[in-house]
């Protein structure tokens, strides 16, 4: 698809929120978006969670905000994703190089980016591969050895 083509995927299969899927959402004020989320997944949280979750979604305005990264790759499983969102356009305080610097800076690399409404985008933010844990990397390779060569 062009870029200039605006996506008519639905915005939560754009985000890669599965059926289920264990959701923190952290200085985010979008209702319309929460209510998404609930009819998509029950596991919900504003604020930290009790235990990793598979995505985390938090709003970034300043520079200043992309600080929090480094604490909210902790609230992440190994393979999961903070998706930063924040606003659009030149006018905005941030720029797509802010987050990807933030990201690296906590030991994540941007992989995907998405519109996520008129007015903001989401970038997400991932661990790369070989800094997994040991054991999610073994588990992979496992599945890789069942299927053999391609």
């Amino acid at each position: 698809m062009s870029p200039d083509v605006a996506s008519t995927r639905p915005l939560l299969d754009k985000l890669g929120v599965k059926p289920g899927a264990k959701v923190a959402i952290e200085h985010l004020d979008d209702e319309a978006f929460v209510s998404q989320l609930r009819r998509r997944t029950p596991d919900i949280v504003v604020g930290r969670p009790s235990s990793p979750c598979d995505l985390v979604f938090f709003g970034a305005e300043t520079p200043d905000d992309l600080k929090r990264i480094k604490d909210l790759k902790d609230w992440i499983e190994p393979n999961g994703a903070i998706w930063v969102i924040r606003p659009k356009g030149g006018r905005s305080a941030l720029r797509d190089t802010d987050v990807i610097n933030a990201g690296l800076a906590a030991g994540l690399v941007d992989n995907k980016i998405a519109s996520f409404s008129e007015t903001h985008g989401a970038m997400r933010l991932v661990f790369r591969v070989r800094d997994r844990p040991r054991v999610l990397r073994q588990q992979r390779a496992g599945v890789a050895r069942k299927r053999g060569p391609s």
